[in-house]
């Protein structure tokens, strides 16, 4: 999910160089090896070890990382649709489309199976306390499934195909959107009441951008596609497509404001916890404000506006600059194996241990 997103705002920042476009390729190539060489380790492992998969679908932290796979994937099928649709045509464009809607499948059980097992008693927050935003990963799948949806149906030449698209993309906004709010509302009380988190997860106070801010990108870019797609296909009134464009951008507009809220509630937070342990926690610096600067860019380039513009230029330069820290730290701990490290496993000893007591 970093590496994907620094691809994507290397392409897609408004003050650009030719240079960045070759970067951001490069990014690029480098997230289809990690999401490559990470997918085929993940099967392998619950392949091999089919009993880790039950210990970590019924942990309640382990488990919402699953939301990361979809988002992951996300990242890749935008920088398809950004920069090989236009080298390759239709075949690329019909790709993008089969990619989308897998994705899109996928990130859609993630939400849908997470938030029911959240009410499992497998799945028990046993205070509110150990509510993190962590919570928020499988609601953002969703949200970045309809926001990659909305950037594909942009380049869908049958209007009808593009339609059907944003109709399932403003769907997918709607399932998780509201629903990410009521984590955030709970997520405050969270820290109204127990105030910071532990050191060890400070960071994940950076994950409500994640939502706040792609949230207003897909809204706003569905707008933008819909103005387009639902007069040609005479869908509705001949103005409803304008509408739903102004509606989107004002929409943005909140979520923005309100991301910025936690935006500065973040950096308070990670000023007081200093300093804190490197862990692969650190990677939460990177998607949400990654996504947080697209919405910034975004909402820069339908008021063509120069602060929103310059200001997602900044947010930019500063994801692209925290993911060479966090880069830099990853390598280092996985050279000495003390990064990697699996807790729900903790989890399968016990399970071990009590089959071992049960046996006559």
């Amino acid at each position: 999910m970093g590496t994907g997103i620094v691809s994507i705002l290397l392409w897609f920042m408004p003050y650009n160089a030719h240079w960045l476009y070759w970067l951001s390729i490069v990014f690029f190539c480098l997230n289809v090896l990690l999401f490559a060489i990470a997918l085929i380790a993940s099967f392998l492992r619950y392949t091999l070890y089919p009993e880790i998969w039950g210990v970590m679908i019924r942990d309640p932290n382990n488990s919402l990382f699953l939301g990361t796979i979809p988002m992951g994937f996300a990242t890749i099928v935008e920088m398809w649709t950004f920069v090989c649709v236009p080298i390759w045509g239709p075949w690329a464009t019909d790709l993008a489309w089969a990619l989308w809607m897998v994705d899109a499948a996928v990130a859609a059980a993630v939400t849908l199976s997470l938030s029911a097992l959240l009410m499992l008693q497998s799945h028990e927050i046993k205070s509110l306390e150990r509510f993190t935003a962590a919570q928020l990963l499988p609601i953002a799948a969703t949200i970045v499934a309809a926001g990659t949806g909305a950037e594909v149906a942009n380049i869908l030449p049958d209007d009808q195909r593009a339609l059907n698209t944003i109709t399932c993309c403003y769907a997918l906004w709607g399932m998780a959107t509201p629903l990410s709010m009521v984590v955030l509302v709970m997520y405050f009380q969270r820290l109204a009441v127990h105030k910071m988190p532990p050191r060890e997860i400070v960071v994940s106070c950076f994950l409500p951008l994640g939502p706040l801010g792609f949230g207003g990108y897909t809204i706003m870019y569905l707008g933008k596609v819909a103005r387009r797609v639902l007069p040609a296909t005479n869908t509705l009134d001949p103005s409803a497509g304008a509408v739903m464009y102004v509606v989107g951008f004002f929409l943005a507009l909140i979520m923005w404001g309100f991301g910025l809220l936690w935006f500065v509630m973040a950096l308070v937070s990670i000023y007081k916890a200093r300093p804190f342990p490197f862990n692969m926690g650190w990677w939460g610096f990177t998607f949400p404000l990654g996504v947080y600067a697209a919405s910034t860019i975004e909402i820069g380039i339908e008021m063509d506006s120069a602060f929103f513009k310059v200001l997602g230029q900044i947010f930019s330069v500063a994801v692209i600059l925290l993911w060479c820290v966090v880069a830099t730290g990853t390598v280092r701990g996985a050279w000495s194996g003390k990064l990697f490290y699996a807790p729900c496993l903790n989890n399968l000893k016990k399970l071990e241990e009590e089959g071992r007591k049960a046996e006559p």
